[in-house]
């Protein structure tokens, strides 16, 4: 039948190898021949046709039958029936013996066979491949958050230094999200259902011509299929497991965004808090040589933005005219982007250099770069606390006004500290001095160090971890 088109849908640059047995072009009527002979099956074991027929499927016809190619069926949609599972059933006739003719898509109308194949696709690109992938990522990356858990960071809130955490601090909030989305992806690819249940979705032909007679025919074909059934449907399955599904895949594409996002702005030259591994040749400008742009965090952003307007796509078909129209089948076609979208973020992070080490093990944190940006500000990073402090202590005024308004305007005319902004103050202000003077020494220690002004930030990092871990060692599967 000549080469395979092994093509993904989207753009040919993301074409990530290992989702090609699930959405190569030329693989797609796999999945589609199993629904069929899966029913097939079912109505021999329901007394439709002499059972032993089966035997006449040897394992090698079987293979010939699950490999037959879409451009092949394609071809005889265009030549002959003008139907694209009527041209499947053409070409699965011309490998079966013709005493199983009579049975190919039999009782079966065609999107029995097209939505359960999607399901049963996606659900075993999730398991085989985005699921191990994810828990690779996950594994590596809480090593990363662990062990930066107490290298102190200035934090940022509108772009602007904040208050000291911990560079693992920050990466915990990340890692956290992966895990949350990644357990979300499971639990939704273990909810894409199937459907064998006809044209309107109520059994018609199985009820009237007795094809249910030996317990429900759906529920048979499905259970060969390791797949449960909708609980009702039209000719289309309900739309909101794989809704969720993919909205799950874009939420976790939006948590690699985020990382993304903050690393590249870390890898800024006047922050250059964050590395990105460079491979020996590797060209950061097409005519500034000097430059070393944070080209896979930038990818990984973009990334999201393409899953995020993909998902348009999604919203547009949970709707459909009565039992169901053709508006969105063509939509439909689109869906695998958004997890090849996805799995191009993962091996972004996962990409291995001639030495075999991940990208995201060779990222670096600068130490010092931290401490430098960190003091930056002095101990103006502080005036949350001893704004807290001297409300404590006793000042009867607003203490964050006095902050705010008087201490910063001092601290920025005569370029002091803001300690020596509030006793410059005091020595005209007796209740600013008394105030400032109550305050314990133990909490005067903390403003002449603001990097001890972390919270909890370490405790929560070495949380997240032990979420990360968790989920790692202890999921279970189905199937």
């Amino acid at each position: 039948m000549g080469e395979r088109n092994l093509a993904l849908p989207g753009y040919p640059r993301y074409q990530p190898k290992e989702l090609v047995p699930y959405f190569g072009y030329d693989n797609l009527m796999r999945w589609m021949v199993e629904v069929e002979l899966a029913a097939m099956k079912t109505l021999a074991e329901a007394g439709a046709f002499d059972k032993g027929l089966l035997d006449l499927i040897t394992p090698e016809m079987h293979e010939k039958l699950v490999g037959i190619p879409t451009t092949y069926v394609d071809k005889i949609e265009r030549e002959k029936t003008k139907h694209d599972i009527r041209a499947l059933v053409l070409a699965m006739k011309e490998i079966l013996p013709a005493p199983l003719h009579p049975w190919v898509h039999v009782p079966l109308t065609s999107y029995d066979v097209v939505d359960t194949a999607r399901s049963l696709m996606f659900r075993e690109a999730h398991r085989e491949v985005i699921r191990p992938r994810l828990k690779d990522v996950i594994r590596i990356f809480a090593k990363l958050v662990e062990n930066n858990a107490h290298q102190v960071q200035i934090g940022r809130t509108h772009g602007q230094h904040a208050l000291p955490i911990t560079v693992g601090f920050w990466l915990a909030t990340v890692l956290q999200r992966f895990v949350f989305n990644a357990k979300s992806m499971d639990e939704w690819a273990e909810e894409l259902r199937g459907k064998i249940s006809g044209a309107v979705g109520a059994h018609n032909a199985q009820v009237a011509l007795g094809f249910a007679r030996h317990g429900r025919f759906e529920d048979i074909v499905l259970e060969k299929l390791q797949m449960i059934p909708a609980a009702i449907s039209t000719q289309i399955l309900p739309p909101e497991p794989m809704a969720n599904y993919l909205f799950s895949t874009l939420l976790c594409s939006g948590a690699f965004a985020q990382f993304g996002r903050d690393a590249r702005h870390l890898m800024r030259s006047e922050i250059n808090e964050v590395a990105e591994a460079f491979e020996a040749g590797q060209v950061g400008s097409s005519t500034m040589a000097h430059k070393r742009n944070p080209i896979n965090f930038e990818n990984m952003e973009g990334m999201f933005t393409k899953n995020r307007n993909e998902f348009g796509k999604v919203m547009d078909t949970l709707i459909s005219e009565h039992q169901r129209d053709l508006t969105g089948s063509s939509v439909y076609r689109d869906f695998p982007i958004m997890v090849i979208n996805l799995y191009q973020q993962i091996s972004t992070l996962l990409r291995k250099n001639a030495a075999g080490v991940t990208f995201l093990e060779r990222l670096t944190v600068d130490g010092t770069a931290c401490g430098r940006n960190m003091a930056m500000a002095g101990d103006k990073i502080l005036a949350e606390p001893l704004y807290i402090a001297m409300q404590m202590a006793g000042y009867p005024g607003d203490a964050h006004k006095l902050i705010n308004e008087r201490a910063m305007t001092v601290c920025k005319e005569k370029d002091v500290s803001l300690l020596r902004a509030l006793d410059i103050i005091g020595e005209s202000d007796v209740a600013v001095f008394e105030a400032f003077d109550s305050i314990p020494p133990e909490t005067m220690e903390l403003f002449r160090d603001p990097s001890r002004y972390i919270g909890d930030a370490a405790k929560k990092t070495e949380v997240i971890v032990c979420v990360a871990l968790d989920y790692i060692n202890s999921i279970h599967w189905k199937g």
